[in-house]
């Protein structure tokens, strides 16, 4: 695309801008969009690394390891008929995590030559010394074979990076067009795209390459009633994947249709955004005038869309054993599922409960072949029939649990950040047996259906909480009977989870996804899948958000 284009289009006078208040994308420099096709000799970057490896075994390493990372960002902002911003980011250092005296240091540099890195090796030495004075117990790693020189890429149809801005804004406009043509009176939609290139290195003798791949479209749309002044909202139901821009050239094939009687339609490996911005605006106009929930038991029948996010909160972050052991209490806290609540074989959640921890998923957001320890990745079961089995483990933690390797959990969102334990994909196994949405509505006498996300609140040890939603409906003796608004539901974990009552099969599961998943002292943020089929959960208590209190 050519200069004078591009700054016609987007009405800017500069062709990239950098939105520092973006989360996740900190530490970026401005780079032409042309810039971002670029990319690092592996060769070049092995050189590079075994000099920092070299510099930190002179200076005293017991082990050592090396990340060379490029972080690419783009990310493309619209309302109704305009583009509002345009913003490409690269940022490209290392970082040198050591462990000397029996305690980890860490450095990093933006300098990337040989005498650069050396050099900031030998400061993350001299940092775990000095830490080594304070330090009560020694770091226990689990072992770790090196795995010499290998790559994995996301598999990838066409990088997003390739494709013109153009084209992109183009379909964003498109989208926002659909909505405005379908009753609503504001739409904005967005792009998200990133592009991790990430080299590790270290003493146990590995050199990998990962070329990681995420994109995420989104918009809003809000419909007003002029004559009462009373606007409703409705949300994309897109997820986040990891692939390339091939989500956004839809398929029939991935496509599912939602309860009869909704017009809903879920989406797997690719994502029409034209289709979801018509719906979404005739459904919030509908809200203008949709019934108000009376209070009271339901059952409920969960989208995968809105069920993963009651997962992420509820047994994602729970689960993570920094957590667990109370190392870990920034973003909202601790865990009731001790390793003492564990033992006493509490019940997590009913028979039907059977969640797995993985990074292997092809197109979600977690996936790679490697973390960033260098440990490969895996797929594990952390809750068997309702029964908690397991936790999220790094290879300095494994040995608190008795056991003997890392679950490949662990992640840095920068070169310049430290790489600590972040969650995996965690996913609900669908149902065994044959089960569609609309066969599992027919079992329902009082209940709603909820899909997509909405605000929520959860307690510091992830037990109390609430969920909203973004569309809700109806269910009167196993069918829709239309829209309803003001819709929440409160539980605990284990009263919510020990309500399932079973899930839909293999053919309804699909990806949720957390783009920005935050944590850490300083913050960083990782992106994460959590998959699902439509599941349904008895007697769950819900409020009207709507009425004040007396």
């Amino acid at each position: 695309m050519k200069r004078r284009d591009f700054v016609g289009l987007t009405g800017l006078a500069t062709g990239t801008l950098w939105l520092p208040s973006l989360p996740g994308f900190g530490e970026s420099i401005l780079v032409d969009p042309a810039r971002l096709l670029e990319t690092v000799d592996p060769a070049v970057k092995k050189r590079l690394a075994d000099a920092a490896l070299n510099a930190a075994k002179s200076a005293g390493a017991t082990y050592a390891d090396v990340r060379i990372g490029r972080y690419l960002n783009q990310s493309i902002f619209t309302r109704e008929k305009q583009v509002q911003n345009i913003a490409s980011g690269e940022s490209y250092g290392a970082g040198i995590r050591v462990i000397a005296n029996g305690t980890w240091g860490f450095a990093a540099t933006n300098i990337v030559t040989e005498a650069s890195l050396a050099k900031t090796a030998q400061l993350a030495v001299e940092i775990a010394k000095a830490n080594s004075k304070v330090q009560k117990e020694k770091v226990q790693l689990a072992p770790q074979k090196g795995y010499g020189e290998v790559s994995w890429k996301t598999p990838i149809q066409r990088n997003a990076f390739e494709v013109p801005v153009k084209e992109k804004v183009e379909l964003l406009l498109a989208a926002n067009a659909k909505a405005l043509d379908n009753g609503a009176n504001f739409v904005n939609s967005s792009l998200f795209q990133v592009n991790e290139q990430k080299y590790f290195a270290s003493t146990d003798g590995s050199y990998i390459d990962q070329d990681v791949h995420r994109i995420w479209p989104t918009f809003s749309v809000t419909a007003i009633d002029r004559t009462t002044g009373k606007f409703r909202s409705r949300d994309a139901l897109s997820s986040p994947m990891g692939l390339g821009y091939e989500y956004l050239t839809p398929k029939a094939a991935d496509k599912i249709a939602g309860p009869q009687g909704t017009g809903l339609i879920g989406y797997k490996q690719s994502y029409d955004i034209l289709e979801d911005a018509t719906l979404a605006a005739q459904q919030a106009k509908a809200k203008l005038t949709a019934k108000s929930v009376t209070p009271g038991k339901y059952d409920l029948v969960l989208d995968p869309n809105h069920l993963g996010l009651t997962i992420h909160e509820s047994v994602g972050h729970p689960l993570e054993l920094d957590r667990v052991l109370g190392y870990e209490a920034n973003y909202a806290g601790t865990s009731f599922a001790t390793m003492e609540w564990k033992a006493k074989n509490i019940p997590y959640g009913s028979k039907y409960v059977n969640i797995v921890a993985d990074k292997l998923q092809p197109g979600s957001l977690g996936a790679v072949g490697y973390d960033d320890e260098g440990v490969k990745t895996k797929e594990w079961d952390l809750i068997e029939q309702g029964k908690l089995v397991d936790y999220q483990k790094t290879r300095d933690q494994a040995h608190i649990v008795g056991q003997k390797e890392s679950d490949g959990c662990s992640y840095a969102d920068s070169w310049s950040t430290v790489q600590f334990q972040r969650m995996p994909n965690v996913s609900l196994r669908p149902g065994k047996e044959k089960m569609s949405v609309d066969d599992m509505i027919k079992g329902v006498d009082k209940g709603i259906y909820i899909a997509g996300r909405g605000s929520f609140s959860i307690d510091q040890q992830r037990y109390n909480f609430q969920f909203g939603g973004t569309v809700f409906y109806a269910i009167e003796k196993g069918k829709i009977a239309g829209q309803l608004e003001d819709v929440a539901y409160q539980a605990n974990t284990q009263e919510f989870w020990n309500s399932c009552a079973g899930s839909c099969d293999q053919s309804d599961y699909r990806l949720f996804g957390s783009f920005f998943d935050g944590k850490g002292q300083p913050s960083q943020v990782s992106a994460v899948s959590h998959g699902s089929a439509t599941t349904r959960f008895n007697a769950v208590n819900v409020i009207n958000t709507a009425r004040k209190l007396s």
